[in-house]
């Protein structure tokens, strides 16, 4: 059957592919020129199982994300690697270090076959032996634990290849501007009808309910997310509290150099999506706290955000869960949320739903 998937980022192309792969007529829409153009190329190139929102409670969402990355390794390993990721512990850390070392170990149990490697404590001394840039004030010693590292970009273009491959039909510079509850939709001035609309537009999927008088049950809030690019090749990739907060942030490698985020800050469709200069001096004291020598702005030599689809939550953003939620209109399946590393189970999930809904509604 006819089934339009609106919106190319990762989210979107791992629906459509796994939709295709199943028999139906698929048509992929992206307002950009190209995929993978906005939130979607903006992430922190990690596929990971998200070691933070064990805090959260959010151990479905780890487990999940944690046996999508072994997905992720064996399907794409030109474009997805093995990362070792160091995590600090000083006497200021708001974490002490049993804390952390619990929420490793269940980390490693939650990836169960899929484990990359065991976590590991270095005491002090070995620990600013094999990482010698870290300040050395206070420092108690490090974890060692393991995630993977990709080019999202890269990564999604690939995947949207493989969605063409299945027999998925791209249609870019094809904004979605109207869609019905019966299967219509307008895009760049045409009506057409399908069978199922699956709207997974990111930022974009509430809004695009909204405008077509479509109420849902969920709502999201926009945060964006800003990274820098530093001009250091370095060796070793971190994951740091962030000073005086509960919130983390990473210090990668990245292309032969330094790539660190990320921030959090609520913001609307209205406004621009760009990393501010109050966000760049943010991630530079989390990255001077951190490491030797201390880094300038003259260091920076590139920065990007990208406005992540959060389930709406009551407090701060760190906290809002990274699920995500699907909600059925008719024939619109919506998508609100959803990460990276788990957007293959996610498009599993969207091909199931779309056969319930073609049989209910009489087509297969």
């Amino acid at each position: 059957m006819r089934v339009a998937v609106i919106g190319g980022g990762i989210n979107g192309v791992m629906s459509a592919w796994a939709l295709a792969r199943r028999g139906h007529d698929v048509h992929l829409f992206e307002r950009g020129e190209q995929l993978m153009g906005a939130t979607s190329s903006a992430s922190t190139k990690l596929i990971h199982g998200g070691l933070r929102y064990l805090e959260h409670g959010e151990f479905r969402l780890v487990r999940e994300a944690l046996r999508e990355r072994l997905f992720w390794i064996s399907s794409a390993p030109h474009l997805v690697h093995k990362l070792q990721l160091v995590l600090p512990v000083y006497k200021s850390s708001r974490r002490p270090g049993w804390v952390m070392r619990c929420g490793l170990m269940l980390y490693d149990w939650l990836a169960g076959k899929s484990n990359l490697g065991k976590y590991e404590w270095l005491d002090r001394g070995i620990a600013l032996t094999r990482f010698p840039e870290l300040n050395c004030t206070e420092l108690l010693g490090a974890f060692t634990f393991f995630d993977a590292q990709m080019d999202d970009r890269a990564l999604g273009l690939w995947a949207g290849s493989e969605a063409v491959k299945a027999g998925v039909r791209i249609r870019t510079a094809s904004e979605v501007t109207s869609i019905s509850e019966t299967g219509e939709l307008r895009s760049n001035g045409v009506d057409q009808k399908y069978d199922l609309l699956v709207n997974i537009a990111g930022p974009w999927a509430e809004s695009l309910l909204s405008r077509n008088g479509i109420s849902s049950e969920h709502q999201l809030d926009l945060v964006r997310g800003s990274h820098l690019v530093l001009s250091r090749q370095p060796q070793h990739a971190f994951l740091v509290e962030v000073p005086d907060e509960e919130r983390f942030c990473f210090i990668l490698p990245y292309h032969g150099q330094t790539l660190l985020g990320t921030t959090e800050v609520r913001q609307s469709l209205s406004e621009p999506i760009a990393c501010s200069k109050q966000e760049e001096g943010y991630l530079l004291r989390v990255y001077n706290h951190y490491i030797r020598p201390a880094a300038t702005d003259d260091d920076i030599v590139g920065r990007f955000s990208g406005l992540r689809p959060l389930i709406r939550s009551r407090s701060n953003p760190s906290a809002a869960t990274r699920e995500y939620a699907i909600e059925r209109q008719g024939q619109v399946l919506t998508v609100f949320g959803g990460k990276w590393t788990t957007s293959h189970a996610l498009g599993e999930r969207i091909a199931v739903l779309a056969q319930d809904v073609l049989s209910q509604s009489g087509n297969s």
